[in-house]
Parts: C-alpha cells; structure tokens; sequence
C-alpha cells in the first residue's frame, strides 16, 4: 500500500475510515506487482489501483463489505475460460487480494499510521500483516525498524511478534516486498516460504505479506556529457538516486544538470572507491575516454553491483577490453561489462540513446530479452515480481 502512501496518510490524520486492499501474490502476467492499493473510505472515494481496471469494481465492493463488517479477507481473481466477461484478468494472470477494514479503533490502524509516517520521512522499514492462518490473527499487523524493534502485534504470543518481526527484518534487509511464513511455535528468525509471490500455504503457522520501504537504488552517472543529462532524466523516472561524477568542474554544474540529486567533482575511480553501493546500485559509464574508462571499470567490475554499462563504439569497447585485461582484470569481470550500452534500438539523439540505456537496465534487473514483444513467444513479465520497480 507504500504506492497510496501520501493519501492514506491524510485519510488517518483527517480521521477517516477506510478499507484497504492489497495485491499480496501474484502469477502469470499479472498487470500489477505485490504491493499495489486500492482504498475506499467511508463516503464512497476510492484511490489507487489493484489491476490497472481488470477488477477493480470487485474489489471496491468487497472494500465496501470490509467497512460494513469489519473482517479481513483474501480473495483471489483470475481469468475466468467459462465467461471472458467475468469478473477476472483477461490478460491471463492471477492474482490475491487482502482487505483490511481501518476503522477508528482497528487494532492495525496505528501500526499502519506509523508505517505511512516513516515512509514519507524517508526512513526504512517494514509493514508485516497476516494474510493466512487463524482467524483471530487476520487483521494483525506490526512495523519493523532496522534495528530490529517493532511497533504493533499480531495479536497471538509475544513469541510470535518476535518471530513475525524477524522475519520481515530478513526482507527488509533485503529491501524485498513478498510474503514469508512464520513458525506456530513463534520460534526462529521466520523463513521466507515463496520468492515469486504466487500463491499463498502455511502449515503450522500464519502466513505474513511483508512491504519494505528502502532508500531508492542508486545510479551513477560518470561523465558529464550531453547524453549524461538525458539518463539523469531517465535514471530519475525509473525511481533512481541519480549522481553525476565527473573530474572536471566546468561540465559537472548544477546548471548542466538540475534533475541529478547529486553532482560530485572527482576523479571517477576515486569517489566509486569511497561511495557507497549496493546490489541494487547502476553504474553507467559514459566517459569513454580511457585515461577515465580503465581505472573506474577496474573498481566497477569488482563491487557487487546490478549493472556496469559503459558507453563506446565497438571499436573503443575492443581497445577498451584490451585495455583492462592488461590492468589485470578478469574475463569473470570483464563478462559483467555491458558494453556498447544500451539495446539496440537506433537510438541517435541523447535521449533516444538514453532510452536504450535505461531499457538495457530493466531487461538486465528483470530478466528481459530486449527482443520485440509482437511475434516472438516470450513472457511479458519475468522473473521475480516482488523485486520493488527500482530495484
């Protein structure tokens, strides 16, 4: 429900009642990922979307059920082969929903406010609600800090907070939405029970839908060019952390670039060293100029990052290899260079050329192929549908 953030937090602090619902697993092509809210409040107004408008009249009204009774309910909506024009997703996939009535004295409705607060203070953490197991556990949420401390409950044994707790802390370090299965006897950390989000089986325990809310994932811009100030616009529609790095002063302004979170003055190699970086972090380099290009891929290519793309022609990208294989760089390294950036798509323009950078990164972060969809046979969403959009 972290898309709907800014909303619902209005709704709590203007006192209003509402239900939300959540996609908390999904399969098959599925328009949205785990995560995504609809809410309605008590007079009828609705914000957010479950399925890009499949079923979102459904859900409105099992929203508007949850206000009159009160109960969480998870119910599952799929393509219907007996009647296309059911209530269903027509583009074949799957996907459950969990509604949640926050009425005025719903047990969850601090926790939740709590949640929304350090959301839109930038802070990390995350929400953990039971979306399978015993019917006095419906309804049952906590929020998990760093840290490790928690806010909320379950409403079952202390011991099953600290494992529900637990848990979402392991996903939370991995900055992952998605859903883990607790131990009934609240014992151990918690063990994550699916990857891809389908489904939905707990023997023995309650099942818990886990939203992690982390900083954005990082890309770095290194070179100060022209096509640089197109991928900073396109690194920051994505929902990046946009830095540009250059050594020299008079390309890396604020001027050049005013969309950049960051501008950094340094030589590239020297500030990757001292930078912080992730797996989730991009690094794009656009320099193509060697007395820049071989020491910052040498650093690059050795850090556990998502992406290392580096901007060229195929002949700089032949020299440049010769180049770094001299430096001693590995052929296990030099197999995670992306380069010439970018997919093939004509690009000329910076823009274009940015365009085919930032699609190279999404088939990169989600398992595409980069290949026209008209014709050739292969999935439209792939891999992991609980890996955040930017991560």
């Amino acid at each position: 429900m972290f898309d709907i953030a800014g909303e619902l937090h209005r709704w709590l602090a203007e006192g209003r009642e509402f239900a939300v619902a959540t996609v908390v697993a999904v399969g098959g092509s599925a328009p949205r990922d785990p995560g995504a809210a609809l809410a309605v409040d008590s007079e009828g107004t609705a914000i957010g979307s479950v399925s890009g408008g499949c079923v979102e009249g459904a859900v409105y009204e099992l929203c508007a059920q949850a206000l009159t009774d009160g109960e969480t309910r998870v119910e599952r909506f799929g393509y219907s082969d007996e009647d296309a024009f059911a209530v269903g997703l027509t583009c074949g996939g799957i996907i459950d929903i969990m509604v949640t009535p926050v009425g005025v004295r719903a047990p969850a409705r601090e926790v939740l406010r709590a949640a929304l607060a350090a959301l839109l203070r930038g802070e990390p953490g995350a929400l953990a609600r039971v979306v399978e197991g015993p019917a006095e556990l419906l309804g049952g949420a906590l929020f998990v800090h760093p840290d490790g401390s928690y806010e909320g409950g379950l409403g079952g044994a202390v011991e099953l907070d600290r494992a529900a707790a637990g848990a979402a802390g392991t996903l939370l370090d991995a900055g992952r939405t998605g859903t883990v299965a607790v131990a009934a006897s609240g014992a151990g950390r918690g063990s994550p029970r699916t990857e891809s989000g389908e489904g939905a089986h707990c023997p023995g325990g309650p099942a818990l839908f886990v939203e992690t809310s982390v900083p954005p994932p990082r890309m770095i811009v290194f070179g100060a060019i022209d096509f640089a100030a197109a991928l900073v616009r396109a690194g920051k529609f994505l929902g990046y952390h946009v830095t540009v790095c250059d050594a020299r002063p008079v390309f890396a302004t604020e001027a050049r670039f005013p969309e950049a979170d960051e501008i950094v003055v340094d030589w590239p190699h020297r500030y990757l060293r001292s930078t912080g970086t992730d797996a989730r972090t991009v690094l794009c380099v656009l320099t193509h100029d060697a007395k820049f290009d071989v020491p910052l891929l040498q650093v690059a290519l050795g850090l556990p990052v998502a992406f290392v793309g580096a901007m060229g022609s195929r002949r700089t990208h032949t020299d440049r290899e010769r180049r770094l294989r001299e430096a001693g760089v590995g052929e296990r390294e030099l197999a995670r260079l992306r380069s010439p950036i970018g997919l093939d798509l004509g690009a000329r323009t910076p823009e274009e050329t940015a365009l085919s950078i930032a699609a190279e990164i999404v088939a990169t972060r989600r398992g595409g192929t980069g290949t026209p969809l008209t014709g050739s046979g292969t999935p439209i969403h792939h891999g992991d549908r609980n890996t955040p959009a930017a991560a």
